[in-house]
């Protein structure tokens, strides 16, 4: 899908290496932001409006800006491919060694954004691609100012998040001192970063843990069309959009904020969300439409309309019962119903084999964009967790919470402003 309002940093250029077989090149644009309120449950992005489809052959070419206000990967649509990565900083890594990792990080993610080789032993798994609208984006967790000495520099948005009932988490596949977020319209291209920074990182940090996930690819439909998870469900359709006139406060900490080296950042949450397939699909479409309020041909609320037509949760029936149950998972997560919280979802669906019973290991890895976690995710979460009917088909088996700090300037590296200020 493709967002209709130009995003932040993105442009169509020809990689400095010759295109060969772009054609068939895979992306998806889902959208270039998240839903208004919380499918902490997580939906996968989507825009309402949609524009022209993206021609195959095109897709090599696009190409997103490294030196941006916001860190690329935010504002720009979703992906085909996605790589989520965290690191701990080795026993003896400190504040240089991770400055010094910051820097290398932030050259070689120009670079291959870019459409270039990496800058050392480069691999040569994406020479015959472009840079297939390539993002890295690098955030930083709790634990990460206490092992460089900065807990005084740590933001009070990023203290851990409450417990949930419903939560199941893994503690190694949870959290971490760095973040990095991959996603590309290229499989080898998505692959071929995180191989170089992997390989960059060196000695200063050990992986904690790695997920990748998947979204459709342009031109897979005969028009643009709103996202499916992995449930059939249409997804998205409530995404807040950037010409909204509080997209920004909600989104990004202001310029003036604090701390001061968070200016234009966000916080993203990030969630491995088990989807429970074999149980929601014995169910029948009628009662899967009453979990998620809408109709699943389309996304149309229960009430009435269109995908995008507002839901009347007055309406009712013959019976004088809610047309959309008062459990439905539309109803809960609509702003109106959490004091107006939202956050900017950028997911990606993810299969990673099956249980020896045969049941998929398949879901959500649900990224969220907000400029505070306590009043974008925490609060839509926690009404999820008293009672949502899709609650009873998901698990929430790994969290996550990292700053992520504006992009970085000409010259300059992520994070320059906290390890170097």
């Amino acid at each position: 899908m493709h967002d209709p309002t130009p995003t932040e940093g993105s442009t169509r250029t020809v990689s400095r290496r010759r295109l060969l077989g772009t054609a068939g090149a895979t992306g998806l644009a889902l959208g270039a932001g998240g839903a208004a309120a919380g499918y902490a449950a997580g939906h996968a992005t989507a825009p309402v409006d949609h524009a022209p489809a993206t021609p195959l052959s095109s897709l090599g070419t696009n190409r997103a800006k490294f030196h941006v206000k916001h860190q690329p990967g935010i504002l720009q649509p979703a992906q085909a491919h996605s790589h989520l990565v965290a690191f701990d900083l080795a026993p003896g890594s400190g504040r240089r060694e991770a400055a010094a990792l910051l820097r290398r990080w932030s050259t070689v993610a120009e670079r291959l954004m870019a459409g270039e080789p990496a800058p050392h032993q480069d691999t040569a798994v994406a020479r015959d691609a472009g840079p297939s609208g390539l993002t890295v984006t690098f955030g930083f967790g709790h634990d990460f100012f206490t092992r460089t000495g900065l807990e005084k520099q740590r933001p009070v948005a990023l203290d851990p998040l409450p417990e949930f009932s419903s939560d199941r988490l893994e503690k190694g596949r949870s959290n971490g001192d760095l973040w990095v977020q991959i996603g590309a319209d290229d499989a080898p291209v998505a692959f071929h970063a995180l191989r170089a920074l992997q390989k960059e990182a060196g000695a200063a940090v050990r992986l904690r843990w790695h997920m990748s996930g998947f979204n459709r690819s342009p031109g897979a439909t005969a028009r643009p069309m709103s996202f499916r998870n992995l449930m059939g469900q249409v997804d998205g359709t409530n995404n807040p959009k950037p010409s909204e006139p509080d997209f920004q406060q909600r989104v990004f900490v202001p310029s003036d904020g604090e701390p001061a080296w968070m200016a234009h950042g966000s916080y993203a949450v990030v969630r491995r969300i088990r989807m429970l397939l074999d149980d929601w699909e014995r169910l029948p479409l009628q009662e899967q439409e009453a979990v998620m309020g809408r109709r699943k041909s389309d996304g149309a609320p229960l009430s009435g309309g269109g995908e995008t037509t507002e839901m009347d949760l007055e309406k009712t029936d013959a019976a004088g019962r809610p047309v959309v149950p008062m459990n439905a998972h539309a109803r809960i997560t609509r702003p109106d119903q959490n004091g107006g919280a939202a956050m900017l979802r950028r997911s990606f669906s993810y299969h990673d084999g099956f249980a020896d019973d045969g049941a998929p290991d398949a879901g959500l890895l649900f990224v969220s964009w907000q400029a505070d976690p306590l009043r974008g995710f925490v609060p839509v979460q926690r009404k999820l967790d008293r009672g949502d009917a899709l609650s009873a088909f998901i698990r929430h088996e790994a969290s996550g919470l990292f700053a992520v700090p504006g992009g970085a300037a000409k010259g300059e590296y992520v994070g320059q402003a906290l390890l170097e200020g």
